[in-house]
């Protein structure tokens, strides 16, 4: 990253991390690792199978059975944790030239924003273990009832491949700081950075077994471990097709807890009287061809009041051109590489089914630099579209915005909430009043007003509906990670 070199410079192992040691798969299968950003070959990765997920998740139920981990005081945990945010950082530039080599974002970004991302949020959970008091029940004199958290044991984490690090951290964080242990699963498209942060986890003092990675694909890595009766909680992001299968499998095998944070179709709802147009339009651009489009809780659907429609678009186009793709490996680059030829190709078609169902291409549609072997696609615009167009329904995860016009609140809340998906939203106005009613009536998890992906570790992440259940970040992920028990003991002679 410092020089033009730093690729090739990077080694990169793709082996497995089973309690403690870097391992091959068992059946010696391994899979190729291609970058998006120029189609070369990063390394081959362990291609692990039902054996592997099962030696990994046996490490990890020793672990927490002799307390090598939960055992620590909380205070001992946080110390480890903190030392672990502290070397992502010190590593920072590996791990976003790793980053963008392996899943195409710009490198400016894989630094400033997903390694901080990831190092704020494992620092903040190691600070709050020890910051969390169980509680008594106001019960009758005679009694005395606590209720204390527990961890719930080993914890299966199958993360996407957009933000690689961001997402593990949002999972491994709390499940490891409320002492659990945990089996990790990246994406086969980006599974390289994971690999890195559980050496790192190991040199912070995270014992061995603890926290494990196998890599591989879904049928044969994250199924067996989504089925494993020896898994007590598993945590998925991805999409809401898969989702469905996790809670299945959860079902069928022990009845262990499902966490799933699903796919989205945000709404991006600009009203004539929004106070900072500019603003507005450039929230909208940035934030649809952010990371490529590949983004859950990306505004795909623009709504704009009707009124404003013509002079909205008017100035977002002006934009466009500041997002051409481009090297992801420069500086300068905002908009880089999709993941991989697959999703390149699945955005080109969505693109496609746009035009034959008869919205406006305004901006791009094509595929760029196909010099490079790599896989990038312009930004792209439609307008005139419809909310029962496949533009307007399905995920596209690409960078391609869908702008419907609305005439009223009512109008604009009714086909905001005519979608499957309920994982974000933005209103843009000036009326206070507009503001809390159209929020209040949005079926979402997370509602923006008049800026858009503003956040914190502090506030919860996760939607309504097919978005899923639960809640990554804020002291809520701890529910999602800790058993909750009560003791009640009898007080048989008060004073």
């Amino acid at each position: 990253m410092k020089n033009e070199d730093a690729p090739q410079k990077l080694q990169f192992d793709g082996r497995s991390l089973i309690n403690g040691k870097r391992v091959h798969a068992v059946s010696g299968e391994a899979f190729d690792c291609i970058s998006p950003v120029d189609g070369r070959l990063l390394t081959t990765v362990a291609r692990c199978g039902e054996a592997d997920v099962n030696a990994a998740v046996a490490a990890a139920r020793d672990a927490f059975e002799d307390r090598r981990w939960c055992g620590l005081a909380p205070a001992q945990r946080k110390r480890i944790m903190i030392r672990f945010a502290d070397l992502l950082l010190a590593h920072g530039d590996e791990l976003a030239l790793t980053e963008t080599l392996d899943m195409g974002k710009p490198v400016k970004y894989a630094r400033a924003v997903d390694v901080n991302s990831a190092a704020n949020c494992i620092r903040w959970y190691g600070e709050a273990v020890d910051k969390i008091y169980d509680e008594i029940a106001p019960t009758a004199s005679t009694a005395l009832a606590l209720i204390t958290r527990g961890p719930v044991g080993v914890v299966g984490v199958i993360v996407p491949w957009n933000y690689p690090m961001i997402m593990a951290s949002w999972k491994i964080a709390p499940a490891l700081a409320a002492g659990n242990s945990v089996v990790l699963k990246p994406s086969e498209k980006s599974p390289l950075t994971a690999l890195r942060m559980a050496d790192l986890a190991l040199e912070a003092g995270i014992p061995p077994g603890v926290f494990n990675v196998v890599t591989g694909y879904g049928p044969e890595a994250g199924s067996p471990l989504a089925l494993h009766m020896d898994v007590d909680c598993i945590a998925f992001t991805g999409s809401t097709r898969v989702g469905k299968q996790i809670h299945v499998m959860a079902g069928q095998s022990n009845l262990k807890r499902a966490w799933t944070e699903l796919g989205g179709k945000s709404p991006n709802i600009v009203f004539a009287d929004c106070p900072n147009l500019d603003k507005a339009v450039e929230a909208a651009v940035g934030s649809i061809f952010f990371n490529q489009g590949e983004s859950c809780n990306a505004p795909s659907r623009l709504f704009v009041e009707e009124s404003i429609k013509e002079q909205f678009l008017e100035k977002a186009l002006k934009l466009v051109p500041a997002y051409a793709p481009g090297n992801p490996l420069d500086k300068a680059t905002i908009m880089g590489a999709i993941v991989d030829q697959t999703q390149m190709n699945t955005v080109l078609r969505y693109i496609e089914s746009g035009m034959s169902e008869g919205a406006r291409l305004l901006a791009g549609g094509e595929q760029a630099l196909q010099e490079t072997g790599g896989y990038y696609v312009q930004p792209t615009i439609f307008d005139g579209v419809r909310n029962d167009m496949t533009i307007a329904r399905e995920e596209i995860f690409g960078p391609v915005l869908s702008v419907l016009s609305f005439t009223d609140a009512s109008d604009v809340v009714r086909q905001s909430n005519q979608s499957v998906y309920g994982l974000q939203a933005a209103v843009w106005t000036r009326d206070i009043n507009k503001a809390h009613g159209v929020a209040r009536a949005l079926r979402a998890g997370t509602v923006h007003v008049n800026q858009y992906d503003e956040d914190d570790i502090t506030v919860p992440f996760g939607g309504f509906r097919q978005s899923g259940i639960g809640r990554d970040k804020s002291l809520h992920a701890f529910d999602k990670y800790t058993e909750t028990k009560t003791t009640w003991i009898r007080i048989d002679s008060p004073v």
